[in-house]
């Protein structure tokens, strides 16, 4: 299916993209704090959103 090589790549890439997606979120933990405190209420509303499409699909179906 995938290669030794293309594994290890894949393996490398997500090692390394998860390093610096840790240093970036540190690095501006701060500025989220002060700029987004309040963001839970937007995954909140689309969270309702989709439960609500769901509801209309089951809804529609029978």
């Amino acid at each position: 299916m995938f290669s030794k090589g293309q594994l290890l790549f894949g393996v490398v890439f997500f090692v390394a993209f998860v390093i610096a997606m840790i240093y970036a979120y540190r690095k501006d933990a701060n500025l989220h704090k002060t700029f987004y405190k309040d963001n839970y209420k937007i995954l909140l509303g689309f969270i309702l959103f989709i439960a609500i499409l769901f509801a209309i699909k089951i809804f529609f179906k029978r």
